[in-house]
């Protein structure tokens, strides 16, 4: 798979509501199920587009993206007071063992899509809390998003949650995405 980087320079085009039309931000709150107290990643957070829906609805979230960059880039942009910065890859994370009560990722699994980084999940996430995954499919035609042949299909994600000890609670293939909701 192609496992790259969002170029930094094309970052304000992922602050484009257009996005909504692949996952919107009710749909997003509906699979992740926040609560006011809860522990929540953003992984692979890039200008907080996301972030900044859920934000008002949990205790605290981690803005997770390997990009440093992109964290300057929404710093400018301003950041809800309960979100915090962190620069990881989601294969090592600097967290305690079931730490999150949840985390989700917006059309950035393929950019994880590892063995490492779903241990690394199950070691995070902890037991009863939820991985809301919405990436683009093999599936789709391509319209946006990466190349088809760096995507992953709603199957390969249900094997991956399961291989690590997740029960897949909501699968769906769409037009150009997946949506899988995970529970460990």
């Amino acid at each position: 798979m192609g496992f790259h980087t969002f170029d930094v320079d094309a970052a304000a085009k992922l602050d484009d509501p257009a996005r909504y039309r692949f996952v919107s931000r009710e749909e997003l709150l509906t699979y992740l199920s926040p609560g006011e107290f809860d522990v929540v990643a953003d992984l692979g957070s890039g200008t907080g587009f996301y972030t900044d829906d859920v934000a008002p609805y949990v205790d605290h979230l981690y803005a997770v993206d390997v990009q440093e960059a992109m964290h300057d880039f929404y710093r400018e942009n301003g950041a809800p007071s309960n979100v915090e910065f962190v620069t990881a890859d989601v294969a090592s994370l600097p967290f305690d063992e079931d730490h999150l009560d949840a985390a989700f990722s917006t059309m950035t699994y393929h950019e994880f899509a590892t063995d490492e980084s779903m241990a690394e999940l199950a070691r995070v996430v902890r037991p009863g809390g939820t991985v809301v995954v919405v990436d683009w499919s093999t599936t789709g035609e391509g319209e946006a998003g990466p190349p088809t042949d760096e995507r992953f299909g709603l199957a390969d994600a249900i094997d991956a949650f399961e291989s690590v000890g997740f029960t897949v609670t909501h699968g769906e293939t769409r037009h150009e995405t997946f949506v899988c909701v995970a529970r460990r």
